[in-house]
């Protein structure tokens, strides 16, 4: 893929590169940038990101009551666990949203058995709007120009994909629960409970757990949530780069949603604001990753011009008439032709 840029024409007429395009030749990695922020802008990134953060907060209830109600029937035994996936996924968003999640969870398990056909049924039509949106979002971003599949089977594997993306969460946010649970029992079965730098190391890790499993749902999105396959080293190198980005994003979206917050209307919608922020910043975050993935050098796809229109013009040929002195020229000749033949026949008269 190729961008265009602007040039600086000096006095003479010749082309200079701007300061940017000097620094684009200069670092591969500041032109990767600009080429993916180009792509991300041409392939309507913004608007995706608000078509999907729009599903995003329509499916985010029923998805977690459906879920959770689920999850409490399964965990019946093991409320210790389930408490830690809730924790989990509370710590995932800033704080001020926790809270609301909390709620949410709350309700759905202790009204497990209320949640049945209808709310599996709200569940799947809210989940499968918003995977279906977050599909062609993340098609657009690779460019991915083949035919739209028929209603049946993009609906069977919008579904799968969303049972799939199901799994991920669930398995990224056990892994960190139980890593984050582990850890003190360890220390003691150790006997470094009061070993300060212990508690360091165990910090360290339990971020580099957080990563890892962040960067196993990303790998997904990226790699299997479009319509057509891509490659998997390419989607590895931007779920990495995703996973590290979202734990810095959270951080910062931790201050932004504090101030946005603070004011009147966002005392009274704090909650609802912060989450609709929260949501369309993961959004913008996600596409964005994913066009970095598809401007990589190994999936930049040559671009064929189109050619140019057959125009077909009839092809007269006008030939070209005497002139003054070759049609006299010619006249005369015919004349002493003429006299010519015209003596001829009288000598032939009278030798007969």
């Amino acid at each position: 893929m190729t961008s265009a840029s602007t040039t600086d024409t000096d006095a003479n007429g010749s082309t200079e590169p701007t300061q940017l395009e000097k620094l684009r030749a200069k670092y591969p990695w500041l032109d990767h940038l600009v080429k993916a922020a180009t792509r991300y802008t041409e392939k309507h990134g913004d608007h995706y990101a608000a078509a999907i953060t729009f599903f995003s907060i329509l499916a985010l209830v029923p998805l977690l009551m459906v879920a959770f109600a689920a999850a409490a029937f399964v965990l019946a035994n093991d409320q210790a666990l389930l408490s830690q996936i809730q924790n989990s996924i509370t710590a995932a968003v800033p704080p001020g949203l926790g809270d609301l999640l909390n709620s949410v969870i709350d309700q759905a398990i202790a009204q497990r058995q209320a949640v049945g056909i209808i709310g599996l049924l709200g569940a799947l039509f809210s989940g499968l709007g918003w995977m279906s949106n977050l599909r062609e979002a993340l098609s657009e971003q690779w460019d991915q120009r083949g035919e739209p599949p028929s209603i049946v089977k993009r609906y069977g594997s919008d579904l799968l994909a969303m049972v799939g993306l199901g799994l991920a969460f669930m398995l990224s946010f056990a892994v960190t629960a139980i890593a984050t649970g582990l850890s003190n029992t360890i220390l003691d079965f150790l006997g470094l409970g009061d070993a300060g730098w212990a508690h360091v190391l165990f910090v360290i890790a339990g971020i580099v757990i957080t990563v890892a499993a962040n960067w196993l749902v990303f790998l997904w999105v990226i790699a299997r949530l479009p319509r057509e396959p891509v490659t998997l080293r390419s989607a590895a190198r931007a779920a990495l780069l995703a996973a590290v980005g979202f734990v810095i994003l959270q951080q910062v979206m931790t201050v932004y949603i504090s101030s946005v917050t603070s004011s009147p209307a966002g005392a009274a919608f704090g909650p609802i604001i912060g989450l609709l922020v929260f949501a369309n910043f993961v959004s913008r975050f996600i596409l964005f990753v994913t066009a970095w993935a598809a401007t990589l050098k190994e999936n930049e796809r040559e671009e064929i011009p189109e050619p140019a229109p057959v125009i077909v013009r009839p092809a007269v040929t006008v030939g070209r008439t005497p002139g003054p002195r070759a049609a006299a020229g010619l006249l005369g000749a015919g004349a002493v032709l003429g006299v010519l033949g015209l003596n001829l026949g009288r000598r032939r008269d009278r030798d007969a």
